[in-house]
């Protein structure tokens, strides 16, 4: 018979800080992962690692993410509100261990993109800098940031001003099958994992049964 443990706010507040954030972290489930890159004002680039990266709506085309407590300096917020660019690069499995080397605090004056040993890849429409080892990979520009005052954090909003990826991986019905990119996800701050697909399904609605898209298409060839 498998244990429950129940935990409520008196088990968080004793937790360590350090078991706590791993904890809570870990606890949401698996996330978007996401390699930042940005550029300051004296042309040094940098790569930040996000497992906050939420969908905000289709049109316009708006990404958001969660950034921690200024504690200390952040550099990924402050390259975006001075360029209003950047770059949210997806990661595959040969991208690893270098991408988590991102999440390291480097001095100012040191890029991560050389100290990770990956490539800058520019475009014109925006400044900022892509990963160009990464398959799926977006343009974003500045629209707007909320202060939450609850923990000091920041929500920033950005709008998609362009995508690079594989065309085959582009569906019919405009669904970008990320797997077939070899697109990892993140559990918590330092756990990755592949994907496996399962199956999708048509547009839900009452009393109507589920149907599989997956066995449609098969049934259709």
């Amino acid at each position: 018979m498998i244990e429950e443990i129940i935990l409520t706010h008196e088990d968080f507040e004793a937790m360590s800080d350090r078991y706590r954030a791993t904890f809570i972290n870990s606890i949401s489930g698996f996330k978007s992962l996401g390699l930042i890159g940005t550029v300051n004002e004296n042309g040094i680039t940098n790569i930040s690692v996000f497992n906050s990266i939420v969908h905000i709506g289709a049109f316009p085309p708006l990404l958001g993410m969660v950034f921690r407590p200024d504690t200390v300096r952040r550099h990924t917020l402050e390259n975006i509100l001075a360029s209003k660019h950047y770059t949210i690069n997806q990661v595959h499995s040969a991208m690893l261990p270098m991408a988590h080397l991102a999440s390291a605090k480097f001095d100012d004056e040191i890029s991560e993109f050389s100290a990770c040993s990956f490539t800058e890849e520019y475009s014109s429409i925006g400044k900022a800098p892509y990963i160009k080892e990464s398959s799926v990979k977006m343009m974003l520009e500045y629209r707007m940031h909320i202060p939450i005052p609850m923990n000091g954090t920041i929500f920033l909003i950005g709008e998609i001003i362009e995508i690079r990826m594989p065309k085959e991986i582009i569906q019919k019905d405009g669904f970008v099958d990320i797997h077939q990119a070899d697109t990892i996800t993140v559990a918590g701050l330092d756990a990755y994992y592949s994907t496996h697909f399962i199956d999708r399904y048509a547009y839900a609605r009452p009393n109507m049964p589920i149907t599989s898209l997956m066995q449609k298409s098969e049934d259709s060839k």
